[in-house]
């Protein structure tokens, strides 16, 4: 069981999407010792169940590119994180067509879905959180990430709507957007091009990754995780259809 934190969540129920390892184990860590139920949503069988079993949680194992999946999915969660998703890079006259459209369906229409059926309840009880993992990505462009930046755009889109509609019952709605996060997919391509250029990791890091963010540092997965839990504390209701950056000041040049 993970160590209890100042906020009790004891009463709440918490769906993560993308659970299994960088910012969504993070995020299920967090709410789990916030004291939450928590439903553990991953493709990855082994590390999701782990997770689980490690904190208490409930592990569901959902392919979450088949968004028939999601549905019913979110039903009696208090708290929505979707936080799954995924990346290939490539021109866009080289992007494969299926590649595009799994990731549009993993990051875009699977959270519709996961929301569509966790509103109802919410709407009953007079209170929700939504809170969808966006990305510095969701607000700027890069070359060769045509469907991520697509998908992370899409999901901007969609947070504000639910926060409008879900205004007037208590659900707030809200896009966390992170620069370059610490996780196991960043730090390989750290590697990768260190190997590649013959260069030290930290100079990757800091003239590649973090090339346009005044602060030359990674953000950590547990940083993103307690912005996540605090959202569902006391004095954020009128917190709600923002984006909100922790991207060392990337979007402000």
């Amino acid at each position: 069981m993970s160590e209890r934190t100042g906020l009790d969540l004891s009463a709440k129920r918490v769906l993560v999407t993308g659970a299994a390892s960088g910012i969504g184990a993070a995020i299920t860590r967090k709410f789990a010792a916030a004291g939450a139920e928590v439903i553990a949503v991953d493709k990855a069988e082994e590390a999701v169940t782990a997770l689980a079993a490690e904190l208490g949680a409930t592990a569901r194992v959902v392919d979450l590119g088949d968004p028939d999946n999601a549905d019913g999915l979110g039903e009696g969660a208090d708290v929505v994180v979707n936080n799954a998703g995924l990346q290939h890079v490539a021109p866009l006259q080289e992007f494969p067509p299926e590649v595009f459209g799994r990731i549009l369906r993993v990051m875009v229409e699977s959270p519709f879905r996961v929301v569509r059926s966790a509103l109802p309840g919410m709407y009953r009880n007079g209170w929700g959180r939504v809170l969808n993992i966006s990305s510095v990505h969701g607000l700027r462009a890069s070359p060769y990430k045509s469907a991520y930046v697509t998908a992370k755009h899409a999901i901007e889109g969609l947070s504000k709507t639910i926060a409008l509609e879900g205004a007037s019952y208590g659900v707030t709605s809200n896009c966390l957007s992170p620069g370059f996060v610490r996780t196991p997919l960043v730090e390989r391509q750290i590697a990768e091009q260190a190997r590649l250029h013959r260069v030290p990791e930290a100079q990757v890091t800091e003239d590649v990754l973090l090339a346009r963010t005044p602060v030359k540092r990674l953000v950590e997965p547990d940083e993103v995780a307690e912005f996540a839990v605090w959202l569902c504390g006391p004095g954020t209701t009128s917190i709600t259809g923002a984006s909100l950056s922790m991207d060392g000041g990337w979007t402000a040049n």
